[in-house]
C-alpha cells in the first residue's frame, strides 16, 4: 500500500468513528503496525489535520479538514475530472465558470505527474443531445434553494397556457437535454416539477419556507422511489 493510500485510508477509518478510537484499533483496521499508525498520524496533523487524542486513551478527527487533493487515487482524480467536465459542458453560465475555476484549484495543488495526469485524462464526457436553454437565469433559482426562500414564478405548460404559482424550491435537476426545478406548489399542495425552459420570470418573496430542504428532499425521494444517498 503507498503512503498516499494509507493516511487517505487513516483519514476515513477516523471519520467513522464519532468517539475516539485507539491507535490499536485503527493498526487493526487498516492492517498496519501500531508505530505506523502513530507516525501517519504526526504526519497529517502536520497536514493541518485536527486530530485530537493521545496514545492509550484515543484519537477523533475534528469536523472541517479538508483530504488535500494530491491523497486522491487515481480513480477520484478521474472521477473529478469527468464530473467538473460534464458541469462546464452542461451545466448553466456560473456553475461552467465555477466547475472550470475548480478544477484550475484542484490541478494547481497536485503534484506535478498528477497535475499531468489529471489535464491530460482520457475520462471525458461526451456529447449529449441538444440542450434546451432555460429562458431565465438559473442563478436566483439556486439561491433560492439554498436559503430556502419561496419563490413566485409565472410558468407556461406544454400546450403554452400561462399560470402564477408560490413555490417551495428545494432541487434542481441537470439532465443532459433540459434542467428541472423541484419545488413544493402551494397551489396544487404538492411536489411538482417546473421544466427552466417554460418558467418565464421568477421573484423572490423574501420569505422563508415553513419546511426545511431536507425534509422536502426526503419526501421526494419517497415519492419517486429513489434510495436515501448514504
Amino acid at each position: 500500500m503507498s503512503r498516499s493510500a494509507r493516511l487517505l485510508g487513516l483519514i476515513q477509518s477516523l471519520r467513522r468513528h464519532r468517539r475516539p478510537v485507539t491507535a490499536a484499533a485503527l493498526a487493526g483496521e487498516l492492517g498496519v503496525s501500531l508505530r505506523t499508525v502513530y507516525r501517519d498520524i504526526a504526519t497529517l496533523q502536520g497536514q493541518g489535520a485536527s486530530i485530537e487524542g493521545e496514545a492509550g486513551i484515543g484519537y477523533v478527527l475534528r469536523p472541517g479538514f479538508l483530504l488535500p487533493p494530491l491523497m486522491f487515487g487515481d480513480d477520484e482524480l478521474e472521477a473529478i475530472a469527468l464530473g467538473l467536465g460534464w458541469v462546464a459542458q452542461r451545466g448553466d453560465r456560473q456553475l461552467s465558470a465555477a466547475a472550470r475555476d475548480a478544477f484550475a484549484k484542484v490541478a494547481a495543488v497536485l503534484p506535478d505527474d498528477l497535475r499531468d495526469a489529471v489535464e491530460s485524462t482520457g475520462v471525458i464526457p461526451g456529447p449529449g443531445p441538444k440542450l434546451v436553454e432555460a429562458r431565465i437565469d438559473l442563478a436566483p433559482l439556486r439561491h433560492a434553494i439554498r436559503s430556502e426562500q419561496k419563490l413566485r414564478i409565472a410558468y407556461a405548460d406544454a400546450a403554452g397556457k400561462p399560470s402564477e404559482r408560490v413555490v417551495w424550491p428545494f432541487a434542481l435537476g441537470f439532465f443532459d437535454h433540459l434542467r428541472m426545478l423541484i419545488a413544493w406548489c402551494e397551489t396544487r399542495q404538492d411536489i411538482r416539477h417546473f421544466r427552466a425552459d417554460r418558467i418565464l420570470a421568477v421573484e423572490s418573496l423574501g420569505k422563508r419556507y415553513p419546511k426545511r430542504r431536507r425534509a422536502l428532499l426526503k419526501e421526494w425521494r419517497a415519492k419517486e422511489g429513489i434510495r436515501e444517498p448514504r
